[in-house]
């Protein structure tokens, strides 16, 4: 007897393959997303930090607070901070209840079409005069605890 030689897949074998690397494909691409977007937060709380240091630096020199004009500008006229590294957040810096004399809110928002455009849960970080930290979700909810790890 000669034995009936297999080369190559047959159909099925080929199918199950595919439905199983789909399995696997939907499984894990959602959850490397989400890793990411939580990596990618770190690029707005990096920057928020370097701006809080850099406000009282820019404090003690000029007796006030910056404003969002001067965050570009290099020390002592400004806090010389373009952006975020990677640029995935847009930066602002409000006054605080008493003016920039007293105090400032510095905020990173997801700039429009970049990668964490899609970041829902942490849309927004900010940071003040006092060190207090506030995140918020893209419907205004506090997600700190989450966000700001």
């Amino acid at each position: 007897m000669e034995r009936n030689k297999r080369r190559g897949f047959s159909l099925v074998e080929l199918l199950v393959v595919i439905v199983v690397l789909g399995i696997i494909l939907a499984i894990g691409v959602p959850g490397y997303r989400q890793y990411m977007q939580r990596a990618n937060r770190a690029d707005a709380t990096t920057t928020l930090l370097r701006i809080a240091a850099a406000q009282e630096r820019f404090f003690i020199q000029n007796g006030s607070y910056a404003s969002t004009a001067q965050l570009a500008p290099a020390p002592p006229a400004g806090l010389g901070i373009t952006g975020t590294e990677r640029g995935y957040y847009d930066l602002v810096i409000a006054p605080g209840p008493g003016g920039l004399a007293t105090g400032y809110t510095a905020w990173a928002v997801i700039a429009a079409g970049e990668a964490q455009a899609d970041d829902s849960d942490c849309a927004g970080f900010s940071i003040n005069e006092r060190g207090q930290r506030v995140a918020v979700d893209s419907s205004g909810v506090d997600r700190t605890e989450e966000c700001w790890r």
